[in-house]
């Protein structure tokens, strides 16, 4: 698929544009309308193919759970280890859609990494994730970053008080949730570890904070994201974090979601996936 369609794509996910300027863009590119409707098939999510680790796979168990967050009740998805009498824990942070089953798909597979692993409906003030991802998108843009990230707090709360939990806590976000993961990390110095796919980068005067080591997974053709990257690497240095940053060259933004086929790069995926679980697992044994 032509580079200037995926670029598009990302500019109506994150800055975000209508999707009637999106689609009057698209047919521009695509050279006629008639052509969209494949094109969308290949660039937008399809939350069926996120099955890598079926809701009722035989090593873990799963359930809906509710904890008092900073903005009242916070809705979340859960898995764990179903043999594991204590595990170490992690936060799983969506991506501007919501909680869809991409997340949940995430979520039971660091499940079967070993880890209690909770993703929790950022949206929930808002009603919770709709069915509708555009509309997600849009209710994103309504949250308030300081009470989501107080919220993301709570679930790390409710984790270490959790009875398969090791209480160690840390937390894996993606996209938006990649920079509320930035965000947490600065704020919350009881978080022992923090991965971060594609996600924007914090303010670099605010590193001197960051207790946890970072993880940090960049797409090469993602240049919105990679523009603050230099800034927040050298901020991290001079401060003296602990981190590792990875580039994937010629991969794009979203490169590990597998829901939406022209963006997902499996080799780039499997590779920083089997990163993050071993950083997890060092991290918070």
């Amino acid at each position: 698929m032509d580079q200037k369609i995926i670029d598009l794509y990302d500019e109506y996910t994150h800055r975000p544009l209508p999707r009637r300027v999106f689609l009057e863009r698209l047919a521009v590119l695509a050279g006629s309308a008639a052509a969209i409707p494949a094109i969308l098939a290949q660039i937008e999510p399809n939350y069926a193919l996120a099955a890598e680790v079926p809701d009722n796979d035989s090593r873990i168990a799963t359930e809906r759970v509710t904890f008092q967050g900073a903005t009242g009740d916070v809705r979340a998805y859960l898995a764990r280890p179903k043999l594991a009498e204590k595990a170490p824990s992690v936060v799983v942070i969506h991506e501007n859609r919501g909680l869809n089953p991409y997340v949940e798909d995430v979520t039971r597979r660091l499940a079967v990494a070993g880890f209690v692993a909770m993703a929790p409906d950022l949206l929930s003030p808002l009603g919770g994730t709709p069915q509708d991802p555009d509309r997600a998108r849009e209710m994103i843009g309504q949250l308030d970053p300081d009470k989501t990230v107080n919220d993301l707090i709570a679930a790390m709360s409710d984790l270490m008080a959790y009875r398969y939990s090791n209480a160690k806590v840390g937390a894996v976000g993606f996209c938006w949730g990649g920079g509320m993961t930035n965000r947490l990390a600065v704020k919350a110095p009881d978080l022992k570890a923090a991965v971060v796919f594609y996600g924007p980068s914090p303010d670099p005067a605010l590193v001197t904070t960051i207790k946890a080591p970072l993880l940090l997974h960049y797409a090469g053709l993602d240049k919105n994201v990679n523009a603050k990257v230099p800034a927040y690497e050298e901020a991290l240095k001079q401060a003296g974090k602990s981190y590792q940053l990875f580039m994937y060259e010629n991969v794009n933004h979203a490169f590990h979601n597998d829901t939406s086929a022209e963006r997902y790069n499996k080799e780039a995926a499997d590779l920083a996936w089997n990163r993050s679980v071993e950083f997890l697992k060092k991290n918070l044994a």
